[in-house]
């Protein structure tokens, strides 16, 4: 499988996880949106909407980060650990995808890329609504050890990433919030490749910008 991505990318560093997780291979591309590479002629053809990730299965091509997790598990998966059959679990899941893409992430787009890309000063209105959102995320935390219920699940994996970057690329105080500090300790520990693809890779992004100052 080839997969286009961006290694500084929240939402890709979230399916090269699972891969590690399912035990697949991903021929990974590297496509710097920086210097237009997604804008050229061969990537148009695959992805028309020019965006990352993006993933090429055979003849069958797919993008949109958590599209492609939730393709992963039901094609590639073993079991249903990480995306439940179950109408109930399976939506549960589904909402915290959706939550992740829709109002976590961003929230902290709205929040740190125009600092970080245009080099404006930092909005407080905006951290204040990227606060509301991880108290969203406290609390359902606070109900269940994962985030989507008793066991890790691939919406896990999404947040894990958006997290980190939260956390190592803007440097943002996540100590207030007791739920995610738990969460996020265990799984930085449990899933493989954290380190190598969400640390560095927050990292990576982090130093490819303009510096936050708060």
């Amino acid at each position: 499988m080839d997969f286009y991505h961006l290694p500084l990318s929240a939402p890709c560093q979230s399916i090269r996880l699972l891969a590690k997780a399912l035990g697949l291979h991903l021929n990974l591309k590297e496509v710097d949106l920086l210097k237009g590479e997604h804008l050229k002629p061969e990537f148009l053809k695959i992805n028309p909407q020019h965006t990352v990730p993006t993933l090429v299965d055979n003849d069958f091509v797919l993008w949109e980060s958590r599209a492609i997790l939730t393709y992963l598990c039901e094609k590639y998966g073993k079991n249903d650990g990480l995306y439940p059959k179950d109408p109930k679990k399976r939506a549960v899941v589904n909402q915290r995808l959706y939550f992740d893409m829709g109002t976590l992430y961003q929230r902290f787009s709205q929040a740190f890329y125009p600092v970080m890309m245009e080099g404006k000063e930092l909005n407080p209105e905006l951290v204040v609504k990227l606060d509301e959102a991880l108290e969203f995320l406290e609390s359902f935390l606070d109900k269940t050890p994962f985030a989507a219920g008793d066991k890790l699940t691939v919406a896990d994996f999404s947040l894990l990433a958006s997290i980190t970057t939260i956390d190592v690329t803007a440097g943002h105080d996540l100590s207030k919030y007791a739920n995610i500090q738990r969460w996020y300790s265990q799984l930085k520990e449990s899933v493989a490749g954290h380190q190598d693809i969400c640390v560095e890779g927050a990292i990576q992004f982090r130093d490819s910008f303009n510096p936050i100052n708060k």
